[in-house]
């Protein structure tokens, strides 16, 4: 059997295999393993629980059991698999929703007869028996290599299914079949170049902690569009960009992921719950299924797939849940895709690493972290990209990667939080004094930032407005001289201010309480386009523009400015979502008027 033959084959026969000499919470480890191979997966005692060799010294090897292990002792069996940790990959993915270790909570809840889950339960990943519409896109005769799309599935009403062939695959087809079968039947057969016969069906396998191969990456010059205001305008994100959501508790990082992935322009999303409290992956779960998705009008679960590993499932299979994520979404970007995954909090995965390690008596790094808690988190963020897929027809697919990070009461300095920083080209910081005055989304403006701004300017410039990233570098740099004079008028209070400063605090007040305040529960404000965005902040930037020009006269009174009508306006226009550009420049041109009328 060939490698990749072995990738994409589950040996569903438990091999005889080793004994239990200790157990150490979820750290198991067992003598007699020396056939055994490294990532391996076990069942541990006769109750089966799931398991994964994660070391190997000569024939005992430590396993990684991701059920609770209470009960189990000293003399219990091990039986091996053959096979490593693996993710089914196949039609009906979609709309599912898993556990760590991708076990559909539904079919478990079947299988377990009650809303608690037994210890050792199996199920599918997919449903074996179900039928799919399978229809050919090559014929016989055809030569395809790894990577090519043998045929077409419509998963979902939104989503159409691309059966690839399996990386390592390849050869001249033999037969193609056409019509309804389940992800395990037959539905092609290649003859190899050493005449050899390879038989290829819907489901593939592959293995969670090795990233997906690929042809190439590709620049980054594309923005994720979210909706949201403070995002798109001031840190936007990459198609294809690892990006990270550090803040203390309360500030709204899980509130953040959910409208990014509720509103963002990425057409399959892939939402972790790595370790959350229970009642937030509740919201998510009763939620999801309900919500409309505004770019397609369906139902948002249909372009979905839900990894709802909480805080009270075992510690290690938070650990698994990032790998088995973005390999599923990797998975879908080889289609051709634009995949948004969304991890929710890579601090819980990161404290497993820590547990583990310390059952393993691994040398500490800070904190108690293991010392590759780095070089981990490195390899999880590299996975994310636009890449030219496998396949001979070019297909470009992109995965963005937007993880939160929970520090203990919002100290950035510690481990997980710089580890992140360092692989992570956007960074928006909850702040918990915005979250505390009700400032949301609490992204801190003067110490966010986004090192894939720059490349985005063509865009920006070719999509939008040619001055888009100019009206930008203006409005952040208003918020940033008044951060400056709040210091002042803290000291020496408001009438020590000119008036052009005192024109620097009031559009600058403008900017954070009309445009980056945005209500993620409001339907109209939750989502606002870009070229909307771009009117409204054009629109503020119109008050300092021509304000300028009159606040330094002579016995100008500030209070003149204040009280202007288009200001008062610039909430109905804020609340016009469907306002075209021609709308914004009716209004600015009022503006404009009524500010030279002052003078």
């Amino acid at each position: 059997m060939t490698n990749s033959q072995e990738k994409n084959t589950v040996k569903n026969t438990d091999i005889p295999g080793g004994v239990i000499d200790r157990v150490t919470g979820p750290l198991v480890r067992a003598h007699g393993m020396s056939e055994a191979k490294l990532y391996e997966v076990v069942k541990v005692s006769d109750e089966k629980l799931l398991g994964e060799i994660i070391e190997l010294h000569g024939d005992v090897a430590a396993i990684q059991v991701y059920e609770e292990t209470a009960g189990i002792g000293p003399g219990d069996p091990v039986f091996r698999t053959g096979r490593t940790m693996s993710v089914a990959l196949a039609p009906g993915l979609l709309e599912s929703i898993y556990d760590g270790v991708q076990r559909p909570l539904k079919a478990i809840e079947i299988a377990a007869g009650n809303h608690f889950i037994k210890r050792g339960i199996e199920a599918d990943a997919v449903d074996m028996a179900k039928k799919w519409k399978f229809s050919p896109v090559v014929k016989v005769g055809d030569t395809v290599v790894e990577g090519d799309v043998l045929g077409e599935v419509q998963e979902t009403s939104v989503i159409m299914h691309k059966v690839m062939v399996p990386p390592g695959e390849g050869g001249k087809v033999a037969s193609i079949q056409s019509g309804e079968f389940d992800v395990t039947e037959e539905i092609a057969t290649l003859t190899r170049a050493d005449d050899s016969t390879a038989s290829i069906s819907m489901l593939q396998y592959w293995p969670i902690r090795k990233a997906r191969p690929k042809i190439s990456k590709i620049f980054p010059s594309e923005p994720l569009r979210t909706g949201g205001r403070s995002i798109d305008t001031f840190f936007p994100i990459a198609k294809g960009g690892a990006g990270c959501i550090p803040g203390p508790f309360g500030a709204g990082k899980t509130v953040t992921q959910q409208s990014i992935a509720k509103y963002c322009d990425a057409e399959i999303i892939v939402y972790i719950g790595c370790g959350e409290r229970g009642n937030e992956m509740t919201e998510v779960l009763n939620e999801f299924p309900h919500l409309i998705d505004p770019n397609t009008g369906e139902p948002l679960m249909k372009r979905t797939i839900l990894i709802a590993n909480t805080s009270n499932m075992p510690v290690a299979a938070r650990e698994a849940s990032v790998y088995t994520g973005i390999t599923i979404a990797e998975y879908y970007r080889d289609m051709g895709y634009n995949v948004a995954l969304m991890a929710d909090s890579t601090s819980r995965w990161a404290e497993a690493m820590r547990e583990i390690s310390g059952r393993l008596e691994e040398m500490p790094g800070e904190e108690g972290y293991p010392a590759y808690l780095s070089s981990r988190t490195a390899e999880f963020y590299e996975r994310a990209g636009i890449v030219k897929a496998l396949g001979s027809d070019g297909r470009i697919g992109s995965l963005t990667v937007i993880g939160a990070v929970s520090p203990p009461g919002g100290d950035l300095s510690e481990p997980v939080s710089q580890a992140t920083l360092r692989v992570t080209k956007t960074f928006w910081s909850l702040d918990a004094d915005l979250a505390y005055k009700k400032h949301f989304p609490s992204i801190n403006w003067l110490t966010s930032y986004s090192l894939y701004a720059p490349n985005f300017e063509d865009f920006w410039a070719k999509e939008i407005a040619p001055d888009f990233a100019d009206v930008r570098k203006k409005a952040m740099t208003l918020l940033e001289q008044e951060s400056k004079l709040l210091e002042i008028v803290r000291l020496v209070g408001m009438e020590s201010l000119s008036n052009g400063d005192r024109l620097v605090l009031k559009v600058a007040g403008m900017i954070r309480e009309d445009f980056l305040f945005q209500n993620a529960f409001d339907p109209d404000d939750a989502y606002t386009p870009l070229k909307n965005q771009y009117g409204l902040l054009k629109s503020i930037m119109v008050f300092f523009e021509a304000g300028q020009a009159v606040v330094n006269k002579p016995d100008f009174d500030f209070k003149d400015f204040a009280d202007m009508k288009s200001l008062a306006g610039y909430t109905d226009l804020k609340a016009n979502t469907k306002a075209t550009p021609e709308v914004y420049q009716s209004y600015q041109d009022e503006a404009r008027a009524e500010i030279n009328a002052l003078a």
